[in-house]
Order: structure tokens, then C-alpha cells, then sequence
């Protein structure tokens, strides 16, 4: 089954939208790639669907073992190369609520997050950093 169907509209725009559930993302080439950045550009996309996959996992991780994992919220930086034009880095800095976490429960989520789906699918030359954060 189709996972996405995109239509490319014409001035560096595309719409992908999900089959399954319908919903929508439109992208748009970035300013300094000829694009008016009005929307997510594909490699924004990218860096985000680490930091959601992350989140995703540790919440997947937290209801499995029992360990509260109330909110969380990440804060992504896409950093470019180019020659060739690439994500050479991205930074995902997560705050996470503490309540209720110990040093165990830290590191189980730490270490989930270094492992998500997305982390290990992207190139070994993409440069990951995620930091933690707890209030």
C-alpha cells in the first residue's frame, strides 16, 4: 500500500499527502536555495522527522516499561554543507519533564532515543547531537 502521493505544483512547491488518514504537508524550496521558505523545505523535514521519531520511540519505550513520560518538546537545528548540498548536521534538543524520572529512567530514554528508526536510518556521515534536558 501507498505510504504518500505528492503533487509537485509548479515554483519549487509540493503537497504529500498521507493515504492512510488524508492529512497534508506542503514543502517549498528554502531562500537560499532559490525557494521562498514558506514552508518546510525537504531536508527540514528531515531533521524533523528525527526529532519526532525520537519523541515518538521514547513515548513508545515510556508506556512499556511503566515510566512517566508526561510532555516533551524538541527544538531542532538543520546545519548544511555543501558540495554536495547535504544535511551535514543536525541538533535535537529535547526538554523533557522530570517528574518522576530517575537516573534509570533517563538513561532508558536517552538510549532509546539514540536508536530510533530515523536515527538509524540516516547516513553515518550525518552528524546527529541530541541533548536532554529535564524540568
Amino acid at each position: 500500500m501507498d505510504t504518500a502521493l505528492i503533487t509537485y505544483h509548479g515554483d519549487l512547491r509540493t503537497t504529500a499527502v498521507h493515504v492512510r488518514s488524508g492529512t497534508s504537508i506542503t514543502t517549498d524550496a528554502p531562500v537560499d536555495n532559490k525557494g521562498k521558505g514558506s514552508a518546510f523545505s525537504p531536508t527540514d523535514l528531515l531533521c524533523v522527522s528525527l526529532a519526532t521519531c525520537i519523541l515518538t520511540t521514547m513515548g513508545i519505550s515510556a508506556q512499556d516499561k511503566g515510566i512517566p513520560f508526561g510532555s516533551a518538546t524538541a527544538r531542532v537545528v538543520k546545519h548544511m554543507a555543501s558540495d554536495p548540498r547535504r544535511v551535514a548536521r543536525i541538533e535535537v534538543h529535547i526538554t523533557l519533564d522530570g517528574t518522576g524520572l530517575g537516573p534509570k529512567e533517563r538513561l532508558i530514554l536517552e538510549r532509546i532515543a539514540h536508536a530510533c528508526p530515523v536515527a538509524r536510518s540516516l547516513h553515518p556521515d550525518v552528524v546527529q547531537e541530541t541533548t536532554f534536558t529535564y524540568s
